[in-house]
């Protein structure tokens, strides 16, 4: 299904600092200046399109549908997107990506959550969903080779960037940056990518959508992600698919001390609505598929000095050689934890996957609530070097911080030329701070759930909510993935 309308744009000035550099920026871009939008309905978007009009881009809107019924990429999503662009006299597309969407993300959790984790959908869905066959669709239905979103991040593209690749950044406004949901995205994807609102705050998103006189200018933002929005709560998602799953709240030593009514609606670190009275405060630290219990500890024992990532995407770099210091999120709202990584052999299982790159991270600190199967994503500052998917505690976790005894006081020391203890016998390989790798730094995406038959047969721990708003563990409540995106899963 597709609209077409003529084309007009604003002849208003911007009215920030920043919406001036953008319309600079896009008018001072080199080669065509034909483009898709993607468009959700809601500011973000609405106003990437309106400033590549503005700029003077032969600009295409472009909507997927990705389910039927209320939501943002819904029902409302939909009529918001056909109206701004009609509002800024541009073509609208809608293409049915109901069929796609059950099976790449819907079916995806299913799989993941009935095998005791939890999938990060979001950076999936911005491969295998959005961007990719987005492009795919753009270039082959309208032979366009470029597409813009509303994400807040910034990407250098080849030629204008020091190594030769294209570099992901994160945005500006550190409250809105989505960079470490694009963290897997190929560098054939990166090439063609528009993102408009990188150097942009949300006060000057919504100001430029006023003086546009944009419908969606004071659209609420949602809270959720779609499939939360759609089903009405994530619960509710999970309930209409699985199975209700009696099982025990268990002690690290096996000492039940409480039911629960499915594994899927816990996550770790989470202390508030166990229902279990204790002598002191109570995490959950481990959600044990194989059994189907919960295991709570006090939460020191939900701290861990070290994770193993697999399925990573090297992104702004090539693949490191050597260990290297970097900044690890491994929540979208966490802050930026000081790392000593450490490449890896791949397994059997990663080269199956055509995913071959693995690294062990040891933590400057131990870190609270580590999440397998949800996302570490690695910076040197501003600049997004890769990311990958957290693994399930395995013996050679244990035997990797024996091996790298030292490698804190090192991190911590600042000896970035010391030889990395983990690497001894590899051709004295020494380890790099990560800016060393990204020349101009300024010195401040999908996961694949690779080995699922691992994961669950290790009883694989699932779950992280990112850290409510307020940033404490102590108030997690739900699975990861569902709450503080404020529009990071789709960009407004």
């Amino acid at each position: 299904m597709s609209v077409s309308v003529a084309n007009s744009g604003s002849s208003a000035l911007a009215c920030t600092p920043a919406g001036r550099a953008a319309l600079e920026r896009l008018r001072a871009w080199p080669g065509e200046r034909r483009v898709a939008v993607g468009l959700s309905g809601g500011v973000d978007s609405s106003l990437t399109a309106a400033l590549l009009v503005e700029a003077g881009w032969q600009v295409e809107g472009l909507t997927l549908w990705l389910m039927s019924g209320k939501g943002a990429c819904c029902a409302e999503g939909l009529v918001d997107a056909a109206g701004i662009c009609e509002q800024l006299a541009i073509p609208h597309h809608v293409v049915d990506f109901r069929e796609h969407f059950q099976a790449q993300i819907v079916n995806f959790l299913v799989e993941g959550y009935a095998a005791g984790v939890t999938p990060l959908p979001c950076s999936r869905c911005n491969r295998e969903v959005k961007f990719g066959p987005m492009l795919q669709w753009a270039e082959q239905e309208r032979g366009i080779g470029r597409i813009a979103t509303g994400h807040y991040a910034r990407v250098h593209h080849g030629d204008l960037s020091d190594n030769g690749r294209h570099q992901l950044l994160r945005g500006r406004d550190s409250h809105k940056d989505q960079s470490y949901f694009l963290y897997d995205l190929p560098q054939e994807a990166l090439g063609r990518l528009v993102f408009p609102l990188g150097e942009l705050t949300k006060a000057d998103t919504r100001a430029e959508a006023a003086r546009h006189g944009l419908r969606t200018a004071q659209k609420a933002e949602s809270q959720d992600l779609c499939l939360a929005d759609h089903h009405g709560s994530m619960k509710a998602f999970l309930d209409t698919y699985l199975a209700p799953r009696a099982g025990q709240i268990v002690l690290t030593d096996g000492t039940v001390v409480g039911q629960h009514d499915g594994i899927e609606h816990f996550t770790i670190g989470q202390r508030k609505g166990l229902g279990v009275a204790w002598s002191e405060p109570l995490h959950v630290v481990k959600l044990d598929g194989a059994m189907n219990q919960v295991v709570v500890a006090p939460r020191a024992q939900a701290s861990r000095s070290g994770a193993v990532v697999g399925a990573v995407n090297w992104v702004s770099i090539e693949p490191p050689v050597g260990g290297i210091e970097v900044e690890v999120q491994v929540r979208y709202r966490s802050a930026p934890e000081r790392a000593l990584l450490t490449p890896l052999p791949a397994t059997d299982a990663d080269r199956a996957a055509q995913r071959p790159h693995r690294v062990q991270l040891t933590f400057a600190e131990e870190q609270f609530s580590i999440t397998p199967a949800q996302a570490a994503v690695f910076y040197a500052g501003e600049v997004l070097l890769g990311g990958g998917l957290i693994q399930a505690d395995r013996v050679e976790l244990h035997a990797a911080r024996e091996d790298m005894h030292g490698a804190d006081e090192a991190i911590l020391g600042g000896c970035a030329d010391q030889q990395s203890p983990a690497l001894e016998g590899e051709g004295a390989v020494r380890r790099r701070d990560a800016r060393d790798l990204v020349p101009g730094s300024s010195g401040r995406g999908l996961v694949e759930l690779a080995d699922l038959a691992l994961l669950r047969h290790e009883g694989a721990v699932a779950g992280d909510l990112h850290a409510a708003r307020d940033g404490s563990a102590d108030a997690l409540e739900a699975p990861p993935g569902w709450h503080d995106h404020s529009g990071a899963h789709h960009p407004n």
